[in-house]
């Protein structure tokens, strides 16, 4: 068991920063395109709203390796080919804004409307409204889904070594190829995994303490 751990390890560093990339990659575009979205789908007019709705629900309802497999497959049929890497952080991106998107929208829809109509009678303008009073409320509101979402995201990850992405699933997986040594590198991988999230939900505590403690 400790042969075939010390064997894979080179590998596995190298899958595990694979994983960590396209983990940032899709935390930090999806957080970003996300709280956009979410903020056209409650204040902007009605085409936006509509756009972003049909948009968020069409692709929860998806599985997101459905998804990742239309991204990959489905656009040569149009003449789009993306790289295997590119097609997993498309898809994966696609599905995570659709979820930050609902967080933004719950979060903010969380906040009294007297607050809005509060700030707009001292003058404030739209953004105004939203940096000092609108966004500073929903933050505590948006925190935990988000970070849960963002926990989802790096077991989601997994999903690109089936698109032949040398990940941490895929470099477990070509190993085991190589030592048929499944099970202790099976528990080895799930314990990468679990250390990573777990940190995550460390941090998230951390963050919705803080959080809690500014605004009362």
């Amino acid at each position: 068991m400790i042969d075939a751990i010390v064997y894979a390890a080179p590998f596995l560093v190298q899958g595990f920063l694979v994983t960590l990339y396209v983990s940032l990659v899709v935390v930090v575009v999806s957080l970003a395109l996300g709280l956009v979205l979410g903020i056209g789908l409650v204040y902007g007019p009605w085409p936006v709203r509509w756009a972003v709705r049909i948009m968020s629900d069409t692709i929860r309802g998806i599985p997101v390796l459905v998804l990742i497999f239309f991204v990959y497959y489905g656009l040569p049929a149009l003449h789009i080919n993306l790289p295997a890497l590119t097609a997993a952080i498309i898809a994966l991106v696609l599905f995570k804004v659709a979820q930050v998107v609902e967080n933004v929208r719950g979060a903010v829809r969380s906040i009294p409307r007297g607050q809005d109509e509060a700030a707009k009678a001292i003058g404030l303008t739209f953004v105004d409204r939203l940096r000092y009073v609108i966004l500073p409320q929903a933050v505590r509101r948006f925190l935990p889904p988000w970070i849960n979402g963002v926990t989802d995201a790096v077991k989601g990850s997994a999903l690109i070594s089936l698109l032949g992405v040398t990940d941490l699933m895929h470099a477990i997986n070509q190993v085991i190829g190589r030592t048929y040594e499944a099970l202790p590198l099976y528990v080895f991988g799930a314990l990468i995994y679990f250390v990573v999230n777990y940190s995550l939900s460390l941090a998230s505590r951390r963050l919705e303490a803080h959080f809690s403690y500014v605004r009362e």
